[in-house]
């Protein structure tokens, strides 16, 4: 990989320690510690143990620069961490959420990192946008999660954007990132399923016998 990526890693860290903790004006929120060190380890271990070929391609989706939908999703994260540390650190308008769900939503996080990167390991096609990767042999990926559901990435994002906020002690920044993220993520596994069985040859086979798209037994 090359270095910028790493700095790029790097950065990602670094802006979510100071969108929380400078609106806070405190490092001594603990919770706050323990959100920043999973998303340091998803980056450890996503370095680690998926394809650089993907890394690349989650960075630069066909060659091209992210769209503006995901520079925008990225921007309502990071409003919604500075809201976090504004409100746990000043203004005290709604964080009232219990240390135990706020320990719980740590966990649900994790785990839901913990599936998104499983999912990467074993589809080295889950790029960033939608899109029928002809460029690099796309085919249907049916191991791992892929076995139960669809769409483990978009479960994982949908648990992440509904635990995050809470995680970090704020309904307010909860109900940003849920409000302006969850409709996004919804309508982009719609999409997504519609392409892949329009587009991608085996899908809808694969559709047919793995009749979930993100929850079983649900949708």
């Amino acid at each position: 990989m090359p270095v910028s990526a790493y700095v790029k890693a790097a950065l990602f860290i670094l802006v979510c320690a100071v969108a929380l903790f400078a609106p806070a004006g405190t490092v001594g929120i603990a919770g706050f510690w323990v959100y920043v060190a999973i998303l340091a380890a998803v980056m450890v271990a996503s370095f680690a143990l998926l394809d650089p070929e993907l890394l690349r391609e989650r960075m630069r989706p066909g060659g091209q620069r992210p769209p503006a939908s995901l520079r925008i999703f990225t921007g309502v994260m990071v409003l919604h961490w500075m809201v976090a540390g504004l409100d746990r650190g000043h203004w005290h308008w709604s964080d009232s959420v219990p240390v135990w769900l706020q320990g719980v939503s740590l966990f649900a996080v994790a785990m839901a990192y913990g599936l998104a990167v499983w999912a990467m390991r074993v589809n080295r096609f889950f790029s960033s946008v939608v899109r029928i990767q002809s460029d690099r042999g796309q085919y249907v990926v049916t191991t791992g999660p892929y076995a139960v559901i669809r769409h483990p990435g978009y479960l994982a994002g949908i648990v992440i954007v509904v635990a995050s906020g809470i995680a970090l002690g704020s309904w307010l920044a909860a109900a940003i990132l849920i409000a302006f993220s969850l409709p996004f993520l919804l309508y982009r596994a719609v999409t997504e399923d519609r392409v892949l069985q329009a587009e991608l040859p085996g899908y809808r086979d694969y559709a047919a016998r793995v009749r979930w798209r993100i929850v079983p037994g649900i949708w």
